[in-house]
Parts: structure tokens; sequence; C-alpha cells
């Protein structure tokens, strides 16, 4: 009876293990942005905290003098570029004089 047991355990262990490698495959088969799956109960809350990070995103805009990517929310404008500071669009500034 114990081996009987010890099987039957053994099959469910190496099934769960199958799966859970089949649903990581599957998840990075569909890409970064398809986000988690919700969960069949409280999955909601899941869906909320991803919504919040996307909403919490920001574009990147690239320097126009040194080519470094930083938030738009820190862009420095001048003549009608993007720089991540008031340093770099001084100098694009007096380059270009």
């Amino acid at each position: 009876m114990t081996r009987l047991l010890f099987w039957i355990a053994l099959v469910i262990l190496v099934v769960a293990a199958i799966r859970s490698k089949l649903r990581a495959a599957l998840a990075r088969a569909q890409g970064p942005s398809a986000g988690p799956a919700p969960a069949s109960s409280g999955g909601n809350a899941n869906a909320k905290a991803w919504s919040r990070v996307e909403d919490q995103s920001e574009t990147m805009l690239c320097c126009a003098h040194c080519g470094v990517y930083f938030p738009a929310s820190e862009a420095v404008r001048a003549d009608g570029r993007d720089y991540c500071g008031t340093a770099h669009a001084r100098e694009a500034h007096q380059q270009a004089r």
C-alpha cells in the first residue's frame, strides 16, 4: 500500500512540474506586453496593480546633445529640441552660433 501511495504522489509531482513549465513557456511566448494572467479568484487585484504601473510610466526622450534618454517631465526645451539639462541646452545653443 505504501508503494502505491509513493507512486501516486510521484506522478502528481511530475504532472505539477510539467504544468508549471508549460505555463512559464506560454507566458514567455505571449511576450512582456501581455502581462500576468489574472487568477480565477482575486485576479482583479493583479489587473489593477498592473494598470497602476502602466499609468505611472512616462515617455522617454533623447537628449539632442548627448543622446541620453530621460523622462519627458525633466526635459529642457530649447530651439525646438529636447535636452536632458540646462547645461546641454546652453552648450548646443553656443555651438550653433
